[in-house]
């Protein structure tokens, strides 16, 4: 993994940095000793570390503000950070930049039921939004599945997604508004409580653009009242090329599931020890098949599924009799990635999307790969809008494993690429994906989103190394225009 050569003389100036950061958010804000960095070495993608040269831990938005425009007008990296669960290493940090963690931004500020929204910070958990709600009836779509851990402000760096993204959306089908403190220090807002805001939809572009842009630090989301009715059916098969024609055939007949998941057999062995949600253990492919809205309908549906399902070679179908079986499917769901850790010391956790009808093609290319590269694979999925999720296992410990898994992982992302899809679907590029960009854009794409990065950070100095394979320097990509002696447009951000 390439990462950006250390600045020696920034490395060195560590004490004066600590002293003016200090002076910006006293007390415990600033932590500078080397025990004290040890849990912000690494995120979610553990397989690489590195220690900041410090952490920052503001509590208001004006200390946020404070210390990025500190940080420009000093030369200072900087990495925001979440809940630090990131599975792309978004939030891995530089040895040479401070770690700005939003922790502390821990409180839901508002509920607005005549808006249908929520006023929260970003260190918020995803989970808490919709336990604050649900008393009311109301609940917050995007499910991660890391949802009791995630934070609102990482799910906005990544916009993230979960098992019912397929019906309501990703975390940007969900957010009205936010806060957003640039990198010189000016705090700015975007949309608001309305369904609609006027201007350039930059909402939609800071959602996902993975700390590249400011640090949000106030989030409006959208609330949905809870739905009538909920079924869960879970559908086994015996090859999972059934199961994965049964999700096209599920979409082609009409029917929008509030969640589509899919799971293979070592998944569902891993989950089913670990939960005991009642999966079937031999089924090669597991289909998890929720639909809500009025009782009739949800009936009305599950019939329709069933016999999709039974035209395919289902020969385990099970429909959840109450709530409590329908969260107790799901739990072993949303349960599946630490199960799996229990078939192997490690496992690297992929994310790419394909088109739908892909799905047993690729599933297939996934395991005769595994064979290829000697590694097992489980495969844990969004299968209803194509995301994939194969979990590779491997031992850190046995030499070229690591190597053999990261190969193994970048031929799966070239060939959801290579059949229609997308790189990522919810993780986000961060460093895993970095070089990888160039099998899904050209160099003009590149330099057009990098354009972008510098009307905003124009000396690009907030979360770097992280996205583009090369970052150019703002000038190097025509960054001042000059006409006739001078600057076009002074008042606007200069490309």
């Amino acid at each position: 993994m390439r990462m950006p050569a250390p600045d020696v003389e920034l490395i060195a100036r560590k004490a004066e940095i600590l002293r003016a950061l200090r002076k910006l958010v006293p007390g415990e804000g600033v932590i500078g000793e080397a025990d004290g960095l040890i849990p912000y070495e690494s995120d979610g993608l553990s397989a690489y570390r590195q220690t900041p040269l410090a952490v920052v831990l503001p509590e208001t938005t004006e200390q946020v503000s404070a210390v990025l425009a500190w940080c420009q007008a000093s030369g200072v990296k900087v990495v925001p950070r979440g809940a630090g669960t990131s599975l792309s290493g978004g939030a891995l940090p530089l040895q040479d930049g401070i770690i700005l963690g939003m922790a502390k931004f821990n409180r839901i500020l508002d509920v607005d039921y005549d808006n249908r929204c929520a006023v929260v910070q970003p260190g918020v958990t995803n989970l808490a939004i919709s336990a604050a709600v649900q008393a009311d009836g109301f609940y917050y779509a995007p499910d991660p599945s890391s949802q009791i851990a995630c934070t609102i402000g990482g799910n906005v760096a990544e916009n993230s997604g979960g098992v019912h993204c397929l019906k309501y959306g990703l975390t940007t089908n969900n957010l009205l508004g936010c806060e957003l403190v640039l990198m010189d220090g000016q705090v700015v807002r975007l949309g608001g409580r309305g369904y609609d805001a006027a201007g350039y939809d930059l909402l939609g572009l800071v959602t996902g653009s993975e700390g590249l842009l400011g640090v949000v630090t106030e989030v409006t989301v959208r609330l949905l009242p809870t739905p009538q009715t909920a079924r869960a059916l879970l559908l086994g098969f015996p090859t999972v090329e059934a199961a994965g024609a049964t999700v096209g055939d599920i979409i082609a007949a009409g029917i929008i599931p509030a969640g589509l998941e899919m799971m293979d057999k070592p998944a569902i062995q891993a989950a089913e020890a670990f939960v005991e949600a009642g999966y079937p253990t031999q089924a090669e492919a597991l289909l998890i098949v929720e639909l809500d809205g009025p009782a009739a309908e949800c009936a009305e549906l599950a019939g329709h599924v069933k016999a999709l399902a039974h035209a395919r070679g289902a020969d385990f179908i099970r429909v959840s009799r109450d709530e409590a079986e329908r969260l107790r499917f799901w739990a072993g769901r949303k349960a599946a990635f630490p199960a799996v850790g229990r078939l192997s010391p490690d496992y690297y956790c992929m994310d790419g999307t394909i088109p739908r009808r892909q799905l047993p093609h690729v599933l297939t290319r996934i395991h005769e790969m595994s064979r290829q590269y000697g590694l097992g694979v489980a495969n844990v999925f969004h299968a209803g809008d194509g995301n994939l999720h194969p979990l590779i296992l491997y031992d850190i410990e046995k030499d070229g494993e690591l190597e053999r898994a990261e190969a193994f992982g970048a031929d799966i992302l070239k060939l959801c690429v290579a059949v229609g899809g997308v790189l990522t679907g919810e993780h986000g590029v961060g460093v895993e994906k970095r070089d990888l960009m160039g099998e899904m854009f050209d160099e003009t794409d590149l330099a057009c989103q990098q354009r972008l990065k510098c009307a905003f950070d124009p000396d690009s100095l907030l979360n770097p190394g992280k996205v583009f394979p090369t970052l150019h320097r703002c000038a190097e990509l025509g960054r001042v225009h000059v006409h006739r002696g001078k600057i076009a447009f002074p008042e606007l951000p200069r490309f």
